[in-house]
């Protein structure tokens, strides 16, 4: 007997704050009664680049307020304060771009999906 198809990690509503960086090399057309999105080389590598700077020098702001909460929390141990002190200190750091966030590993991945409906000339991953 098969089992029904499940989502290997299902997805919660998306609630990131998102800013636009360009609409520059993305374009919509029609093709067979649907619109498709057209989206250039450079545009890719403009995204994959400002992704790379965000992920290595700043922290989403519902992050760091999750470690401000830490700080509040009356019932967090000395080791949650230390922690969550340390790496909003590590944060600071990071937000000067000089530095990235994880100074131990300096490992960043940055992935993207595309739908049925996204056209682009190929080698995405380049």
């Amino acid at each position: 007997m098969n089992a029904p198809y499940a989502p290997l990690f299902p997805l919660g509503k998306d609630e990131t704050p998102y800013r636009k960086l360009s609409d520059q090399g993305v374009r919509v057309e029609k093709f067979d009664g649907e619109e498709i999105l057209i989206v250039e080389p450079e545009a890719i590598r403009l995204l994959a680049e400002a992704a790379m700077s965000d992920i290595n020098h700043l922290l989403r702001s519902g992050h760091l307020a999750q470690l401000r909460k830490i700080l509040d929390d009356p019932e967090a141990t000395a080791n949650d304060k230390f922690v969550a002190f340390d790496l909003l200190k590590n944060a600071n750091i990071a937000a000067g771009g000089v530095l990235p966030m994880c100074q131990d590993t300096g490992t960043a991945i940055v992935m993207g999906k595309k739908g049925r409906r996204v056209f682009t000339k190929g080698g995405d991953e380049a």
